[in-house]
């Protein structure tokens, strides 16, 4: 039924039909249905058609369909329609007084309203592109009809845009649009004869993601009218909204005809979400029931976004100022047109009289009546009750957003379609036949002109106006160019329109959007509000999405031991290289501390100081011993094995120096043999004094010769015979695998530790295990004549120390193997120390006791009793 009653209301006026009289047989053209007043119009070589949405909303009519249907009726006026309405007027007639663009042919415009309606707007396109005959019984339709027109500049919907599109698009009429921005307009194969001085919705998109990104708003509301602007923006803008990581907290397309009870049920859902951000994809007008809702739920915590259908009107403004303060949104290019304000205030009452827009909007701004006679089109029948107009009425007096050329954006748009067109029409007439671009090098007709002729003129135009270099993409889409609009409230309450930054699709995209963020006006506070479902992560964690949630909302997670994240809501946690470890924070890397057992801290300068005691002390009994060389103790305990024993432990006690400090590879090369080398001096020493011992003994058997085997020759022998096998097996081992420097960073995470690497761990044994052998050896032979009788018998004493030796060393393995770092060679030092004490303090400490204490003890007859 509805799609009927829109049939009738498109083909009825253009029913002009012949008609026999029965008075004579000529046929006459006679207009069928209401004579439609509501256009301006002026005859040209080309007459340019345009359709504009003076009126919207229009108030449901019922029809029997047995009569004609009624005018259709309107709830609300646009005056900022009638202003694009006189800027094609303006433009029209600027172009028909220049001499550089179309010298010889001269422009018409035939405008009317479309209401804001699919229905009427397809009617009057078709008016448009027909030409409308006049209603006159005594002359044909073609002596009387307007002229047709090959081209029209509208509409300001998509929707309507597309319907009229599909209407006229079978006969490649072109359709210039100045605010139709649905990206689904860009499809030239469904809708071929479509350009537009409006950017494409797709760069919209991009902008007001990115515009959501800078402020880090991940969590906010999209609402939308139920148009195919509003839903294909939608889609656009969720799609690419997941480049960013932005996500919807809701989605809802509310209707046309907004009831109470579906008004309350959307502003619970804006009220009840944690989303402080919401984009709304709509016109002013559809905005009315949303914002009153608001208002009566007292919800003022929101900061809207808005599209560019409504981001510069100021119709909102005078209700809603409250609510509305601090919006953002991305509007056209905004340009001053030089003297069409001056055009536009030029309208007065006798002007006003001439044209049913004119009356009209005169009527809507002064609350008066013009003859007498009200158009209760739109004002409705309160306003019987104004007074006539008196004649004294000016615009100067007023404000209006007809005469209010401060934001000429659409208006400028209007303006460049003119251009567009008129561009195109001079290149038609400037083309050389023979070289144009259609068949056989032709150019076009001017004469008649074809509209699929000038649709090609069209595409391939370029053009500079106003200062600004005017293309056209592939898609017949102009290249993008936003400015972003915040709205501040004047020191009168006025809406004050202020440029705060600007959306350029032709540059990088790092640098495509600017934003000023010191000139801008908040809806509550003086920086921009939080809009998120979690928390951002700070630096040092990682996000975790919660299941079953989107990605916007997510737990924050520690990143782990040795990971740092340096970035807010990081989704992974990066691991630090090999010489680097997470500070405290874990929000950045720093270089690990080298740890080595250094001569200035408390460890190592105690353990240096032993060691510097230790050898100090082997000499300091050397030097008593070589100075009491003659007395019977020290002769009776082989002078020279002990001077030799005394030099090679502080040998020993020095060598505990060269495990403290920074490792080298020089420096590890030298510590295990010299550690291996010292101690086998001492042990083979040692393993030579017992073994004279127990010969001496034997020697006093009648009869035996063994000690000629035993002289100091043979002593000295096999002390460098036993060593020499040392030497071989450390040889060896610094010859296939040495010891080298290592940083080992495998035990202790934050540190770095500078160690001596063994190389081969058989060559480290091999050298312990032969010390081991030796000491061994030296141990049971010195159990063996531990009960000699004799004072000169030192092996009970070497069997003590050799206990203790092998105590240190046996808790030396367990102890050293389980130690890291610094520790392990502290407890390497320590073994050294305590071992090369032990043999000192046992072996030497009795004799210098009695050297230097008891002197008198130390006489031969005492010693050989």
């Amino acid at each position: 039924m509805a799609r009927l009653y829109a049939t009738l209301l498109i083909f009825w006026p253009l029913l002009c039909i012949g008609v026999q009289s029965q008075s004579n047989a000529n046929d006459k053209c006679i207009y069928q249905g209401d004579e439609d007043t509501y256009s301006f119009y002026e005859s040209g070589d080309v007459v340019l058609g345009g359709i504009f949405p003076l009126h919207s909303s229009t108030i449901p009519l019922v029809s029997s369909f047995t009569t004609k249907p009624k005018l259709i009726k309107y709830k609300f006026f646009t005056p900022r329609a009638l202003r694009w309405m006189l800027t094609m007027i303006f433009a029209v007639r600027e172009i028909n007084q220049r001499q550089d663009l179309l010298p010889n042919l001269s422009l018409g415009y035939h405008i009317r309203d479309s209401g804001d309606d699919i229905p009427v707007s397809v009617k009057r396109s078709l008016l448009l592109v027909n030409g409308q005959p006049e209603r006159d019984n005594e002359q044909s339709c073609k002596d009387t009809q307007k002229q047709p027109s090959p081209v029209i500049v509208g509409e300001a919907s998509s929707g309507v845009s597309m319907a009229i599109l599909r209407t006229l698009g079978s006969f490649k009429i072109p359709l210039v649009s100045y605010f139709a921005s649905c990206s689904c307009l860009s499809n030239k194969r469904e809708f071929p004869a479509f350009m537009r001085t409006m950017p494409s919705d797709l760069f919209q998109i991009k902008a007001l993601v990115k515009l959501v990104h800078y402020f880090q708003w991940t969590w906010v509301g999209v609402v939308g009218v139920d148009t195919d602007y509003a839903r294909f923006a939608i889609q656009l803008f969720l799609k690419e909204s997941e480049r960013f990581n932005i996500c919807p907290a809701y989605v809802r397309i509310y209707p046309v005809a907004l009831t109470q009870d579906a008004a309350e049920e959307l502003v619970n859902i804006l009220k009840s979400s944690s989303a402080t951000v919401i984009i709304n994809f709509s016109v002013d007008s559809y905005l009315y029931g949303i914002l009153k809702e608001c208002r009566r739920q007292n919800v003022t915590n929101l900061q809207w976004i808005a599209s560019e259908a409504w981001a510069t009107s100021k119709v909102l403004w005078e209700d809603f100022g409250g609510l509305l303060k601090g919006t953002l949104g991305f509007a056209i290019r905004r340009a001053e047109i030089p003297h069409l304000g001056s055009y536009l205030r030029r309208v007065n009452v006798s002007v006003a009289h001439m044209s049913n827009f004119f009356s009209e909007f005169w009527e809507e701004t002064f609350h008066c009546r013009l003859n007498g006679s009200l158009n209760t089109h739109v004002h409705g029948e309160a306003a019987q009750n104004w007074p006539p107009c008196n004649g004294s009425e000016s615009l100067d007096d007023v404000y209006t957003l007809y005469s209010d050329v401060s934001q000429l954006r659409v208006s400028y748009n209007v303006y460049k379609a003119v251009y567009l067109i008129a561009h195109a029409l001079h290149d038609m007439s400037t083309c050389v036949p023979g070289k144009g671009p259609f068949q056989n090098g032709t150019c076009g007709s001017l004469n008649q002109i074809l509209p699929w002729q000038l649709l090609h003129f069209m595409k391939q135009t370029n053009f500079t106006t106003l200062g600004e270099e005017v293309r056209f993409d592939d898609n017949g889409d102009p290249i993008a160019s936003y400015d972003l609009i915040n709205w501040h409230t004047g020191s009168d309450g006025s809406l004050q329109l202020v440029r705060v930054g600007f959306y350029d699709a032709s540059l990088e995209d790092d640098k495509d959007l600017v934003i000023d963020e010191s000139v801008i006006m908040w809806h509550r506070g003086e920086k921009a509000p939080e809009s998120l479902c979690s928390q951002s992560c700070l630096p040092g964690s990682r996000k975790a999405r919660q299941k079953g949630k989107p990605v916007c909302c997510f737990d924050c997670i520690p990143c782990a031991e040795g990971e740092i994240s340096n970035q807010t809501d990081s989704n992974d946690c990066l691991t630090c290289s090999k010489e680097t470890w997470p500070n405290q924070a874990q929000d950045h890397c720093i270089p690990k501390i080298l740890e080595f057992l250094s001569f200035q801290e408390s460890l190592g300068i105690l353990l240096w100081a032993v060691s510097a005691f230790g050898a100090c002390a082997a000499l300091a009994v050397l030097g008593v011993f070589i100075m009491y060389r003659k007395t019977p103790v020290i002769r009776g305990n082989n002078m020279e094995l002990s001077f030799l024993l005394l030099l090679f432990l502080s040998a020993c006690f020095l060598v505990g120096l060269t495990f403290i400090g920074k490792p080298t590879d020089w420096l590890c090369r030298i510590r295990y043999p010299a550690f291996g080398i010292s101690f086998t001096l001492c042990i083979s020493c040692i393993l030579a004094k017992t073994v004279v011992v127990l010969m001496a003994f034997r020697a006093t058997i009648p009869g035996s010769n063994v000690m000629k085997w035993f002289g100091p020759a043979k002593q000295r022998s096999s002390v460098i015979l036993c060593t020499f096998v040392q030497a071989i097996i450390c040889i060896i081992w610094l010859t296939t695998k040495p010891p080298v420097a290592a940083y080992n960073t495998k035990f202790m995470s934050a540190t770095i530790i500078v160690e001596c690497a063994v190389g081969t761990e058989i060559g480290f044994w091999c050298v312990l295990g032969y010390i081991g052998f030796l000491s061994s050896l030296c141990f049971l032979l010195a159990f063996l004549a531990r009960k000699l009788p004799d004072n000169f018998n030192e092996a009970k004493f070497i069997t003590f120390s050799m206990l203790i030796f092998f105590a240190v060393w046996i808790t030396f393995i367990p102890v050293y193997v389980s130690s890291r770092g610094k520790y392990m060679v502290a407890v390497h030092v320590f073994a050294i120390l305590a071992s090369a004490f032990s043999l000192l303090l046992c072996i030497f400490a009795p004799k210098c006791y009695i050297v230097l204490l008891k002197p008198e003890r130390n006489d031969k007859k005492r010693m050989m009793k």
